[in-house]
């Protein structure tokens, strides 16, 4: 028998406040044509419930944007699956951020592209949106809820790169996630010379690795097999989440989670 995944990423809206120049769901002011109903959600839930699936990541769009995402959120959370939730920040406040606690959310991954105002607003579309996602973070902290940063690696960032790492950990993340900008559609039309050469990624793989080893906070390049491979290279050891659960994302010890160079893959 096939072992489940230990983790689905769910886009439960395309619907989003934002216009991120990189969005890989091609998100827009309204939801598609096609979203699932929040009985067919919940389906969907169900089945992965029965697979044996225990982490759950909503992410969109903006999934603040679905009006009935609390109800999905703790539907989620009442078939025993740990809820984790992809947002921009904008829309949350301490009152929503509770309202998430309540229904099972356990960790909300707040979206930060740059370490000043006028990097982030760029890349996300809309001015204003990087204080009122700091706004969010400062919410999280206040409601208790772990949170984490998610920043997208690009040239015109590559300066600001320990700043962005700085504001992480002096806000309070429990982590630094980076990720590369890849080449989706949206990011063809709207910044396709943002991408990293291959040099410029080498390095910044290097840096990030040299980071982890002062860093208090964990560092994580999902989908990046060239940053666990310099770790071990550098014989430095990654940290890991506080939580238990998180702790068997396979991403540190393996490099892919997909499969390995001798054909094995994990499913």
């Amino acid at each position: 028998m096939v072992a489940p995944p230990f983790l689905v990423s769910y886009a439960i809206t395309k619907k989003c406040n934002l216009k991120c120049k990189h969005c890989y769901s091609d998100a827009s002011d309204s939801p598609s044509i096609d979203e699932l109903s929040i009985e067919e959600a919940k389906r969907v839930i169900d089945e992965l419930s029965s697979w044996g699936i225990k982490l759950l990541i909503f992410d969109g769009g903006e999934p603040l944007c679905r009006e009935d995402f609390f109800d999905i959120a703790k539907y989620a959370y009442s078939k025993d699956l740990k809820v984790v939730v992809g947002s921009n920040g904008t829309l949350l406040d301490v009152e929503t951020v509770k309202r998430m606690k309540q229904v099972g959310v356990e960790c909300i991954q707040i979206s930060i592209d740059g370490s000043r105002p006028e990097t982030h607003d760029w890349f996300r579309g809309e001015v204003g949106a990087f204080y009122r996602a700091m706004q969010g973070v400062k919410a999280c902290r206040e409601a208790r809820m772990p949170f984490q940063f998610g920043m997208v690696i690009r040239k015109s960032v590559l300066e600001e790169l320990p700043e962005m790492l700085r504001l992480a950990v002096e806000s309070g993340a429990v982590a630094a996630e980076f990720f590369d900008l890849v080449e989706v559609p949206r990011v063809k039309r709207e910044c396709i010379k943002e991408i990293l050469s291959k040099i410029e990624r080498k390095k910044v793989m290097e840096w990030l690795a040299e980071a982890q080893r002062d860093c208090p906070i964990v560092i994580r390049v999902p989908g990046c097999p060239m940053y666990t491979l310099i770790l071990k290279e550098k014989n430095i050891q990654p940290k890991h989440f506080p939580a238990d659960i998180l702790r068997r994302i396979p991403y540190y010890d393996r490099g892919c989670a997909a499969g390995m160079p001798n054909g094995y893959v994990t499913i």
